[in-house]
C-alpha cells in the first residue's frame, strides 16, 4: 500500500505547524538581546537577487534559501531590511555584523 504524504501532527495533537512567512510573505517576530525584529523566510526558488548578508558579509546567490530581517518597532523601513543566510542570523549574538573593508 502506498504510504500518504501527509503533514504529521504536533505533540499535543492539534494540527500541524506552518511557517506561513515562508508560503505568504509574512513575517514572524523574534525578541533577543539586540532588540525585536521581524523576520520573513525566502525560499530558494523566490531568491532572485544578489544580497549581502552582514554576518558573514559573503554574497547570498540567487537560488540560496535566506532570512529577510528588520526592526519590529515604527522606525524600521523597507531601507532597514537586511538579508541573512539562517545559520549567520541564528549565530548573531557570537558574531556581530561586520563588513571586511
Amino acid at each position: 500500500m502506498p504510504r500518504r504524504n501527509r503533514p504529521g501532527r504536533r505533540a499535543d495533537g492539534g494540527p500541524p505547524e506552518r511557517d506561513l512567512g515562508a508560503a505568504t510573505g509574512w513575517a514572524r517576530a523574534e525578541s533577543g538581546a539586540d532588540g525585536d525584529w521581524l523576520v520573513r523566510t525566502v525560499p530558494g526558488s523566490q531568491a532572485t537577487k544578489v544580497y549581502r548578508c552582514p554576518g558573514c558579509d559573503h554574497e547570498i546567490r540567487p537560488g540560496t534559501p535566506h532570512l529577510v530581517v528588520w526592526p519590529a518597532d515604527e522606525t524600521g523601513s523597507v531601507a532597514d531590511r537586511r538579508h541573512w543566510h539562517r545559520a549567520c542570523w541564528e549565530a548573531r549574538a557570537r558574531r556581530r555584523p561586520h563588513r571586511r573593508w
